[in-house]
C-alpha cells in the first residue's frame, strides 16, 4: 500500500509546485489572488478535519493560521528585523516546529470536548507566553534564540536562527521516521506541510513567497486528510491490502484476457478457536503480506474473513496457477508462532462470513503451554479465467469459488484451476516425493 510514491505524493509534488511558481518570480500572481488561495485553503482544510473528525490535522492548520497572524501582528506588518517582530519571529520558529511534533505523536480524539479544550489551552497558554515576551524593547533577554550552534557563515543564505533551524531538522527528522513506522498519509502530510512553513519561514513569514508557501502548508494536511479517506474506504486497516470496494471498482476496468483467483485460509475458525481472534489477526496479516508479494501481476483483494482475492491481467488460469502454486508453497513454508495475547483487537477486521461464536469464547486466549508453539498456516486456492471479450466477471468468480470448493474437498492445501469443463488439481507434493 504506502511506499516511497505515496509519501512523496501528494505533499511533495505540491512543495515543488509552490518552489516553482515562488522562483519564476511571481509575475502575474496578485496579493489579492494569493491571499484568497491562502484562506481558501485554511478554510476548506479546517472543514475537512472537522467533517472527517481529525484534530491532529485542525490542530495543526490552527497553528499555523496563528503562528501567521502573531508575526503579523507584532511586526506590524512591516520588517521582523527590529523588535517585537523579532523576538515574535524567532520565538514562533522554534516553537510551531515543536507544535507539529507534539500533535503528531498525539492520539486521534475527534471532535471530544475534553480532548478539543485541552488542545486549545495549550495552544492559548503559548500565545500568552509569545504575547508576554514580545513586548518592545525587550529583545535584548531573548539573545538566547540567537545563538549559534555552528560558524554563522554557514546559515546567512536564510533568516531563520539556528536554534529554529535545529527545531525543524529535528521535528522533521521524526515526522520522516513516523511514516515509515506508520506508513500513514498524516504522517507524510506533516512532513511535507512543516517543509512548506520552514520555507515559508525561510522568506521572513511575510510576503508572496510566505503566503504561497503557508497556503500549500495547508493545502498539504488538507489532501491528507482526503489520502486518509480514501485509504480507510479501499484498503483494509488489519492487512494493509486493499479492501472490496476496491477489488469491486478493480474488476469493473478488467478486460480480456483475465484470471481470478479466490484464496482461503485453511482452518482459520480453528486458529481462532484454540489460540484466540489476536492470532487469528497475525495469521491474517501474515496470509495478506505473502499474497501481496504474488508473482504474474496480481494484485491481492481482503473479501470478507479469511477470503481473499487475487485479480490477473493478460494471462490464463493455467499460467497463474503457477503464480498460484509458488504462492502457497511460501505461506506453508512461512514460519508462525503463537505469540503471548493480551486483550482481544479492538481494530475491525472488515465483513466476514464465518459463524458467530459466543463473546465469553471469542475472547479467550491461548494457554500458556501453547505460546512460541510453532504453527502450519496453509491455504486452498481457486481460480478460473475468461473464456470470451464478453465474458460476465461474475460467472469466473463463481468458477473460482466452484474450483475453491474442490480444493477443500480434496485435502486442503492445494490450487484447483477451473477452465471451463476442464479442471486440473495442483496438488501439493509429498515430502517423499519432493525428497525424489
Amino acid at each position: 500500500m504506502p511506499s516511497a510514491k505515496a509519501f512523496f505524493l501528494p505533499g511533495g509534488v505540491l512543495v515543488l509546485a509552490a518552489a516553482v511558481l515562488v522562483h519564476s518570480g511571481l509575475p502575474t500572481v496578485t496579493t489579492p489572488l494569493l491571499d484568497s488561495y491562502y484562506a481558501a485553503c485554511f478554510g476548506a482544510g479546517v472543514v475537512l478535519a472537522w467533517r472527517f473528525h481529525s484534530t491532529r490535522v485542525a490542530m495543526a492548520l490552527v497553528t499555523l493560521f496563528l503562528a501567521e497572524r502573531a508575526i503579523l501582528f507584532f511586526s506590524g506588518g512591516h520588517s521582523i528585523n527590529a523588535s517585537p517582530g523579532r523576538t515574535a519571529f524567532a520565538l514562533i520558529a522554534v516553537l510551531l516546529p515543536a507544535n507539529f511534533l507534539l500533535f503528531s505523536l498525539a492520539s486521534e480524539r475527534g471532535f471530544a470536548a475534553n480532548a478539543l479544550a485541552a488542545r486549545i489551552c495549550f495552544l492559548f497558554l503559548q500565545s500568552v507566553v509569545v504575547a508576554a515576551m514580545c513586548r518592545p524593547g525587550d529583545y535584548g533577554r531573548m539573545r538566547f534564540l540567537d545563538v549559534n550552534l555552528i560558524n554563522s557563515r554557514w546559515v546567512t543564505w536564510t533568516r531563520l536562527p539556528q536554534i529554529a533551524l535545529l527545531a525543524f531538522l529535528v521535528a522533521l527528522t521524526v515526522l520522516a521516521l513516523r511514516f515509515v513506522y506508520y506508513q500513514k498519509p498524516i504522517e507524510s502530510g506533516y512532513f511535507w506541510s512543516l517543509s512548506c512553513t520552514a520555507l515559508a519561514f525561510h522568506y521572513g513569514a511575510g510576503g508572496k513567497p510566505a503566503t504561497i508557501y503557508l497556503g500549500t502548508a495547508a493545502l498539504i494536511l488538507l489532501a491528507s486528510v482526503v489520502e486518509t479517506s480514501y485509504i480507510m474506504a479501499y484498503y483494509d486497516e488489519l492487512t494493509g491490502v486493499p479492501a472490496r470496494r476496491a477489488f469491486n471498482e478493480g474488476l469493473l476496468a478488467l478486460e480480456f484476457p483475465y484470471a481470478i483467483a479466490v484464496v482461503d485460509i485453511d482452518h482459520f475458525k480453528r486458529f481462532n478457536d484454540t489460540y484466540g481472534h489476536e492470532t487469528g489477526d497475525h495469521v491474517l496479516r501474515l496470509v495478506a503480506a505473502r499474497l501481496a508479494r504474488v508473482s504474474g501481476g496480481g494484485k491481492a483483494y481482503r473479501c470478507g474473513g479469511e477470503e481473499f482475492s487475487i485479480v490477473f491481467s493478460g494471462i490464463t488460469s493455467k499460467q497463474a496457477a503457477t503464480h498460484l502454486e509458488s504462492l502457497r508453497r511460501s505461506i506453508e513454508q512461512s514460519p508462525f508462532k503463537v505469540r503471548a495475547q493480551g486483550e482481544r483487537r479492538s481494530a475491525p477486521r472488515g465483513p466476514d462470513r464465518r459463524q458467530r461464536v459466543s463473546r465469553k469464547k471469542s475472547q479467550q486466549l491461548a494457554p500458556a503451554e501453547m505460546m512460541n508453539e510453532e504453527v502450519t498456516v496453509t491455504v486452498s486456492i481457486g481460480v478460473a479465467e475468461s473464456i470470451t471479450h464478453d465474458d460476465d466477471v461474475k460467472r469466473v468468480i463463481q468458477a473460482a469459488d466452484e474450483a475453491l470448493y474442490r480444493a477443500k474437498r480434496a485435502g486442503r492445501n492445494q490450487v484447483e484451476v477451473s477452465t471451463g469443463a476442464i479442471s486440473k488439481q495442483y496438488i501439493r507434493k509429498s515430502k517423499k516425493a519432493a525428497s525424489h
